[in-house]
């Protein structure tokens, strides 16, 4: 069925190319997220295990969110890791053990690098694609990106 949203499809497309690779960096920082939760150790053990979770529960909505997006605009979804790792601009470090204060590190500069690349996306799905409805979705996005890293940075605040 031809989808009539007032967008083109090479506008659709555009978006949906920005939403995939931002879906790639979500599925990432969840994983991410969850790696911390279950190898956090130390002083702060239950305090930083029960936060990590709050966060991966969080990000795991905005990976479905992401996606779901794609999905309503007539796009397919990226869902395999193989594509996940192709297109995230965020990196894993695979064999990296660090100490919990390494790990909130780790995941602030993640959601301020997220936060950064949501600004240049939403601008260009509004300027370049036309796409309102999209910059408007990923303006939310950035905003709880902004909070997850605001209470990231409080536990490295002495």
């Amino acid at each position: 069925m031809q989808l009539n949203l007032g967008l083109t499809e090479g506008q659709r497309q555009g978006v949906s190319e920005i939403l995939n690779t931002l879906l790639a960096d979500e599925y990432l920082l969840y994983t991410k997220t969850r790696n911390f939760h279950w190898n956090v150790v130390g002083p702060q053990f239950n305090d930083l295990h029960k936060f990590f979770e709050g966060q991966y529960e969080a990000l795991d909505d905005i990976v479905d969110e992401v996606a779901e997006r794609v999905r309503a605009l007539g796009g397919r979804s990226v869902a395999t890791l193989a594509e996940f790792s192709r297109l995230a601009r965020l990196a894993e470090r695979p064999g990296e053990r660090p100490a919990a204060r390494g790990m909130i590190g780790a995941l602030l500069a993640d959601h301020e690098t997220l936060v950064r690349n949501l600004r240049s996306d939403l601008v260009t799905c509004a300027d370049k694609h036309g796409d309102i409805g999209t910059n408007d979705f990923l303006t939310g996005l950035m905003e709880k990106h902004e909070k997850m890293a605001w209470m990231l940075r409080a536990f490295l605040e002495e």
